[in-house]
């Protein structure tokens, strides 16, 4: 069966060509690799210049199985020029599903170390940054999209080219208009986190930036509680004069000190980490004498002072907090 999915896609008609590529699909992934080894990824990549649809997307089938569990494969794939077909095919197709093949694909030559600064060097970062916000892509698309960033951006030396694309502002869109609960609230607020770990800096200036953030501590998953903490962590410790007070304006503390009490692990030691930035703990030195419900009222007037007024219920959730700190 090899030696006929091989000599259709070296010398077959179109006809051919097309059912050796679905075959090619089926085999098992032992007989994937001896036919990689024949030469095979040149003319399924001609297949992908086709303007004929079917054709399309057998070829992308076809390579993506080559690809998947093989990083030599990644690797042909990429030296033989595909990174540049897939561009063209995501800037002109229409048919969703060639789209989010093009995207699974970009996706798993990009989790090839080898592969990333070439993929990089084309303007499939920018691409992608301006797919991830388009409404009319599927969910799947966006995290496959989302999740070839995040490969990039592993590399730091290309995180600046991922920041000067517009990738800050357009995480926050979609953090902003998708179920903050949901999987694409939470793969994006944790690229968004390694960008700003990064890059502390790349979110300073996008207006509405940490009210999205303080939306989505309140109302996400575990995961994206977390990811949005420490976005703000970062952020307000590489300039703590400047952003401590709008984080404090955008009403951040009810959220935060409930993750400091349940959320997830991680996410609760940023949490208390940004408390006590956010908080001039320097004065809540815990004397013999002083009780824990001075020391809350001390925290509730300065809170008061920024603007902000932390409802009755969440007082319980202060005073754990301060008897977790002072611990």
């Amino acid at each position: 069966m090899e030696e006929i999915v091989v000599e259709s896609l070296l010398r077959g008609n179109r006809e051919a060509q097309i059912e050796a590529a679905i075959e090619l699909s089926n085999l098992s992934r032992k007989q994937r690799q001896k036919v990689a080894e024949r030469d095979i990824i040149s003319p399924l990549l001609s297949m992908l210049q086709s303007q004929d649809s079917i054709t399309t997307e057998v070829s992308l089938s076809a390579l993506l199985s080559l690809a998947f569990g093989s990083e030599r494969n990644k690797v042909r794939i990429v030296k033989a020029g595909a990174v540049q077909m897939l561009l063209e095919i995501l800037q002109s197709e229409t048919k969703m599903v060639i789209v989010e093949l093009a995207m699974a694909f970009l996706l798993i030559l990009s989790s090839c170390n080898r592969n990333k600064i070439k993929i990089a060097s084309t303007k499939l970062i920018q691409l992608l940054v301006g797919l991830i916000g388009l409404d009319q892509l599927t969910v799947q698309a966006k995290l496959d999209g989302i999740a070839t960033l995040h490969n990039l951006s592993t590399l730091q030396q290309i995180v600046p080219l991922v920041v000067s694309s517009g990738a800050p502002y357009a995480l926050l869109q979609v953090i902003n208009s998708c179920d903050k609960s949901s999987e694409l609230a939470e793969k994006a607020s944790s690229l968004l986190e390694n960008i700003v770990h990064h890059s502390p800096e790349s979110i300073s200036g996008i207006g509405g930036a940490i009210e999205v953030l303080v939306e989505a501590i309140e109302e996400g998953s575990a995961q994206c509680k977390e990811h949005a903490v420490g976005i703000l962590l970062g952020v307000c410790s590489f300039d703590r004069e400047t952003n401590r007070g709008m984080i404090l304006r955008e009403g951040v503390m009810p959220g935060l000190l409930q993750v400091s009490v349940d959320g997830t692990r991680r996410g609760k030691e940023m949490a208390r980490e940004l408390l006590l930035l956010l908080r001039d703990c320097s004065g809540y030195v815990i004397k013999d004498k002083q009780s824990k419900i001075e020391i809350v009222e001390q925290i509730m007037r300065e809170i008061d002072q920024e603007g902000e007024r932390i409802p009755g219920t969440m007082l319980k959730l202060v005073e754990e907090m301060i008897s977790k700190l002072s611990t």
